[in-house]
């Protein structure tokens, strides 16, 4: 009747109020199953009768009373999880405290419910004799067991203290951008012994949580998610770098992925052929920012290509016909009227002209016949 009661009660609190019916949530169930084997408990210790199968079924509902407080505070902790999960949900425009919350809240309730059932297993494993005498060999022989045991449980123990490591010094959270293993990426989950990375590409890339403790990687939202995107464009030494800088402004200007930060145009590197431009501009996050380079680095090929067509690199080239003549500079000869003087010749003495006589330049060729 008390767990019928019980029930009853717990039906009738989630239709009202809805913290006391989430309440009513965690602790109606266990609540349920443990009221009565509390009262069997006391029933069978108020028995007089003295019989090894009663004392074996009181064991029996001593562990499952055991149980059931275990599951009581499991879901306790649980339940807790989701009630600071909804008071700091991320889907707001600045969570960078809420993702931070969120990965503190989520690695530590995990950490929690291991050692609860970890310490509730114990208590009731203790209870058989049995385990209770390997349990004090193991004691007396507690230095090689422990080394042998801290060997074998490395990764384990490594991956659970790496946990804590992140829950309190975070560097990452739930829903960072990061590159890892050359792989850009959001961080999806963060479990007690692994992190769940979603590539770009809706891959998933499951990393040990070691890993972020003992490698170097990038995270892009580690303050804040604002970023700069930058587009390079190769072009020609002709290009008007006035009219890319007002037609990147006016671009960024009625664009809604520009968060009105920095839009920047600067000539970055020369060459012989080429130039190159760097665009430079600033979004709220890094999905934005990817899209807003791309955006930028389109619609200004598109001005290019429209309006200063001339600016594109090109690749310029004199190509002569098959007879005919070379002309005297390609065979490096002076042309004729100009003046050869050496680099130390004075002033006042006469200039000597190509082919005269006394020259030392090369007779002058004959052209060829008809």
């Amino acid at each position: 009747m008390g767990a019928w009661g019980i029930l009853a009660l717990y039906r009738r609190l989630q239709g009202r109020d809805r913290r006391r019916a989430r309440v009513g949530r965690v602790i109606g169930l266990p609540l349920a199953v443990a009221f009565p084997l509390l009262l069997l408990i006391f029933a069978l210790e108020a028995t007089p009768l003295q019989d090894p199968l009663l004392s074996n079924v009181q064991r029996l509902f001593h562990i499952s009373l055991t149980l059931c407080f275990i599951w009581l505070l499991v879901r306790g902790v649980a339940a807790g999880e989701r009630a600071i999960l909804r008071s700091h949900p991320m889907e707001v425009a600045d969570n960078l405290e809420a993702r931070r919350i969120q990965t503190q809240t989520r690695v530590l309730s995990r950490v929690l419910m291991g050692a609860i059932i970890l310490v509730g297993m114990s208590l009731v494993l203790l209870t058989f004799p049995v385990v209770r005498q390997i349990g004090t060999a193991l004691l007396a022989s507690a230095g090689i067991i422990g080394l042998v045991a801290g060997i074998a449980a490395k990764p384990v123990f490594g991956n659970l203290i790496a946990g804590l490591q992140i829950a309190l010094t975070q560097p990452i959270r739930l829903d960072d951008v990061v590159i890892v293993e050359g792989e850009w990426g959001r961080i999806e989950e963060i479990g007690s012994s692994y992190v769940v990375v979603r590539v770009w590409d809706e891959r998933r890339m499951v990393v040990p949580l070691t890993w972020f403790i003992e490698n170097p990687f990038q995270n892009w939202t580690r303050r804040s998610a604002d970023l700069l995107g930058t587009a390079f464009l190769w072009l020609d030494h002709r290009a008007p770098i006035a009219a890319i800088r007002s037609e990147l402004e006016r671009i960024c200007g009625s664009e809604p992925l520009w968060d009105g930060r920095v839009c920047v145009t600067q000539v970055t590197e020369t060459s012989e052929r080429t130039i190159q431009v760097r665009l430079l501009v600033s979004a709220r996050n890094s999905g934005d920012a990817f899209d807003l380079r791309c955006l930028v680095r389109e619609r200004m090929l598109d001005f290019l290509a429209r309006q200063h067509p001339h600016a594109l690199p090109r690749l310029h080239a004199q190509v002569e016909q098959e007879g005919d003549a070379p002309s005297p500079a390609r065979r490096g000869e002076p042309t004729p009227g100009s003046e050869v003087r050496s680099p130390g010749a004075e002033d006042g003495e006469p200039a000597i002209q190509p082919g005269g006589a006394g020259s030392d330049t090369f007779p002058a060729e004959k052209g060829p016949g008809p």
